[in-house]
């Protein structure tokens, strides 16, 4: 048998082995691609109706499909997809949480970790409040008072300076100061060390799985860190407890006089609870500020507004934290009917169009995030900030093409 002869049996053989791996893949039942999970189909005026006829878009969308769709969705479907308005967040990290169910209605890389910064003291007042009486003694150690880095926010506080939990929960609240959060957590648990333990298991406690505390105040360090939906979910029992309720929602309040420096009085740094702030949002009760350089600005936010309760986290900012917490906490009454200034509500569930993307709510009028929708046969991915994800890999790893269609 001559070489010739030889390759071109090979190629045959080849090309039959091709051909019955094809014929094979074929026979392939088509499967869900979220297997084992609640599968939603969503409303009939989805992406692949709305946006037909663009095949640059969305190549699998065809005419009989639409007709079908827009007469299915009626027009309150078309009028909620025409008119609400997704706020569109500047800051890296954001969550928008209902604080009554927990269900977030907005998410920006929620379960990213970032550096919090002073909104850790959430979680130090918290653990406080719950293993304290107000009129308990804290008296500061030399530890306590000199344990910070340069710059630290401080109340001036020394050895053998002697405040009540009351007092000190002002100082850490609305001044922010650091001494006063390392003289808590050891009047609390002995050390600095103990008391981020109790913070940890406590974060565990609240559901929080992608959190770690090191210290009661939120000075850098690059193993303490937090991400918006934990964070979220420690302001939600935060402002459930009475105590910190009260002291974040205070404006100003004297501390007394102590060995360096005489009475003060210290003012919320949340603008938007100020009245004489030109940030003033009316129905905002409390909430906490914080910065560092590797931080950025965050945020937590607590509002009350006609019986709805809204929780915004705001982290990795760069000066917008406030401009981004209202645009969300307009759109959180707006979504929960209790007013706001910048958007309507949704008419219904299903998709909602903003700017070049595409949103999903669920019936309970909630944000879908990290999420499968099957709509008009088709399946679409929500990505983590609620988007529509297009032309890429989902992260339970199934392909998307350019119209956000699985690839089956």
């Amino acid at each position: 048998m001559t070489k010739k002869t030889c390759r071109l049996i090979s190629l045959i053989i080849g090309f039959s082995m091709l051909a019955s791996n094809v014929a094979y893949a074929t026979d392939i039942p088509t499967v869900s691609p979220f297997p084992g999970s609640a599968q939603e189909t969503g409303a009939a005026a989805g992406p692949g109706a709305a946006i037909s006829g663009q095949a640059d878009q969305n190549p699998d969308s065809n005419k009989t499909a639409t007709d079908s769709a827009t007469t299915t969705a009626g027009t309150t479907a078309a009028s909620a997809a025409t008119t609400a308005s997704v706020p569109q967040i500047s800051s890296e990290g954001a969550v928008l949480m209902d604080a009554d169910t927990g269900a977030l209605l907005y998410s920006k890389n929620s379960e990213t970790k970032y550096y919090p910064a002073s909104i850790t003291k959430l979680m130090t007042a918290l653990l406080v409040a719950e293993r304290t009486n107000l009129s308990d003694t804290v008296t500061f150690s030399r530890a306590a008072t000199t344990n910070l880095e340069a710059g630290a926010v401080t109340l001036n506080m020394t050895e053998g300076d002697k405040l009540t939990v009351e007092q000190s929960l002002y100082g850490l609240m609305l001044k922010s100061a650091n001494d006063v959060a390392n003289g808590l957590a050891e009047h609390v648990s002995g050390s600095v060390a103990s008391f981020a333990q109790l913070m940890n298991a406590k974060a565990r406690e609240l559901g929080c799985t992608n959190t770690n505390f090191v210290n009661p105040n939120g000075l850098n360090n690059s193993n303490h860190y937090t991400t918006p939906h934990d964070m979220a979910l420690i302001a939600k029992a935060a402002f459930q407890n009475g105590v910190v309720r009260k002291v974040c929602s205070t404006v100003r309040y004297q501390i007394p006089a102590t060995k360096k420096a005489g009475a003060r009085t210290v003012t919320m740094g949340h603008k938007m609870i100020n009245s004489s702030d030109a940030r003033y949002y009316p129905g905002v009760i409390g909430g906490k500020t914080g910065f560092t350089s590797a931080a950025g600005n965050t945020l937590v936010t607590y509002a009350e507004k006609n019986g709805s309760r809204l929780i915004v986290v705001i982290m990795k900012s760069k000066s917008t934290h406030y401009n981004d917490t209202k645009a969300l906490l307009d759109y959180g009454f707006a979504l929960k009917g209790s007013g706001g200034s910048s958007v309507k509500a949704n008419a219904s569930s299903g998709w909602v169009q903003s700017g070049n993307q595409w949103f999903y709510y669920r019936e309970d009028g909630t944000m879908a995030c990290n999420y499968w929708v099957k709509t008009n046969e088709k399946w679409y991915y929500l990505g983590s900030d609620g988007a529509m994800l297009k032309d890429t890999v989902t992260p339970d790893g199934y392909r998307l093409d350019r119209a956000g269609v699985w690839i089956s």
